[in-house]
């Protein structure tokens, strides 16, 4: 195993491309025939990002699947930084340097898939010796199904959930979040956690941490009843401006304009939501998994997770990561190969322990490996502290409530569009009406596209 940077010199070439990829489609060669596992060697790149807790996870499982197959040499191409991560995976394909195997959200690959970029990996999941698609959870596999091909390999699947601070919730005397709570539990826990201790008006302390992005809309959106898209597979329109889904768009912008629970706009900037939760000065976060390997290094207070309020009904946000194969890989038995480990029992377990997944294999995920000895249900002593999150089974409870967005081609620039609108409205800068307005009209532009991209 060795880390390699050779994307790094190409970031110029994004200038060329077309959205992410060439906007022509790559020739693909047909998905290969496993070898048999003794003859198959040779080098393959894998690609992904995220901080120096999550780069670890990985760099244990290209360890462990190096040592059971010494004929294959994974070189990482790891970068800290998503936006980077994707730009540089852009600039790959576009000069015939993409890694061989990467990971990547289901709300990016469309762009891949789209253009043939892709091997599916569903006619190698067919026929695996040691993985069988009914082992794994539906919700992240229907996620990356693109024209009824399953394109990418899932290794995860996690709701949004509500990481809080047990100790300040004991200092404000204030009740832990659980199961079946409501809009108006979650309001007054973080009005009671928002705190001013100098006096001089500006809160040292906030109920509460949250992206102003489309993922953290969404939920509630559809807790009020309300619809994101016209349709989930061919989306032509954003349907945010209906009574359902501006209740919960202004529940979600209330936060910050009227009940001023979380950090300014310009005290996230300074400090990252992130950053407030670990220092102990933001009492709760709304997060998926990939946080808890950074958030363990905690020493100095007790967290723990819950599940997000409800409203008229309860409803999460699905995130999904997978490994997908690049059509331009030269040795796709080994990339194949790889895959298999880094999805199967024994990668999935690895993942697992160092905290960065809720498995997508069913039995790792019910499993002590990812639920802890105690079934991942709390203890309610200071038991709890050690490899943390005590209430692991949050996110296997939330499974059924669990949703998706499109993967469509375009998605990426939707998001874009909402966060460019919705994002400004939650810090006062646009009024939400025309925030909608001009969301809706952006998104149907990148949906027209997408359309036309992809052949429909």
């Amino acid at each position: 195993m060795k880390t390699v940077t050779r994307w790094g010199v190409m970031t110029a070439l994004a200038a060329l491309l077309l959205g992410i990829v060439p906007s022509g489609r790559l020739a693909v060669a047909p998905a290969p025939v496993a070898a048999a596992q003794e003859e198959i060697s040779g080098a393959v790149t894998f690609g992904f990002w995220g901080d120096a807790a999550e780069a670890g996870a990985y760099e244990s499982i290209v360890a462990a699947f190096e040592e059971r197959n010494p004929g294959i040499d994974v070189q990482i191409e790891y970068v800290p930084n998503a936006t980077d991560f994707y730009t540089r995976l852009a600039t790959g394909y576009a000069a015939g340097l993409a890694p061989d195997v990467f990971l990547i959200n289901y709300r990016r690959y469309g762009q891949f898939a789209a253009r043939d970029a892709l091997i599916p990996v569903g006619p190698l999941l067919e026929t695996s010796e040691t993985l069988n698609r009914e082992d794994y959870f539906p919700q992240p596999l229907e996620a990356f199904q693109f024209n009824g091909e399953l394109m990418c390999l899932p290794q995860n699947l996690s709701s949004l959930v509500v990481y809080y601070n047990r100790d300040l919730f004991d200092a404000a005397g204030v009740a832990y979040p659980a199961a079946g709570w409501t809009w108006d539990d979650f309001l007054a826990a973080a009005k009671a956690l928002t705190l001013d201790r100098s006096g001089d008006g500006l809160a040292d302390q906030h109920g509460l941490g949250v992206e102003n992005s489309l993922i953290r809309f969404t939920p509630f959106i559809w807790q009020a009843g309300g619809e994101l898209v016209d349709d989930l597979e061919r989306p032509t329109t954003l349907t945010i401006d209906t009574p359902e889904a501006r209740e919960g768009i202004q529940f979600f912008l209330d936060l910050s304009l009227v009940h001023k629970v979380v950090p300014t706009e310009a005290e996230v900037l300074a400090i990252s939501d992130e950053d407030r939760f670990i220092n102990g000065t933001t009492a709760m976060l709304l997060q998926s998994r990939r946080v808890v390997p950074t958030l363990r290094q905690i020493e100095n207070f007790t967290w723990d997770v819950a599940p997000l309020p409800q409203y008229e009904e309860a409803a999460g946000i699905l995130h999904a990561d997978a490994y997908c194969m690049s059509a331009t890989t030269e040795n796709q038995d080994a990339a194949w190969t790889f895959i298999e480990f880094a999805n199967g029992p024994e990668g999935q377990g690895i993942a697992a322990r160092v905290g960065r997944t809720v498995p997508s294999l069913k039995a790792v995920a019910e499993s002590p490996v990812f639920l802890g000895p105690r079934g991942g249900v709390a203890s309610g002593t200071d038991a709890d502290r050690f490899i943390p999150p005590a209430s692991a089974l949050v996110y296997l409870d939330t499974v059924p409530e669990i949703r998706r967005v499109p993967s469509i081609s375009t998605w990426p620039e939707v998001e874009e569009a909402f966060q460019n609108t919705l994002g400004r409205a939650f810090y006062g800068e646009i009024p939400v009406d025309e925030a909608i307005a001009i969301a809706t009209a952006r998104a149907e532009i990148a949906f027209a596209r997408a359309a036309e991209e992809e052949g429909r």
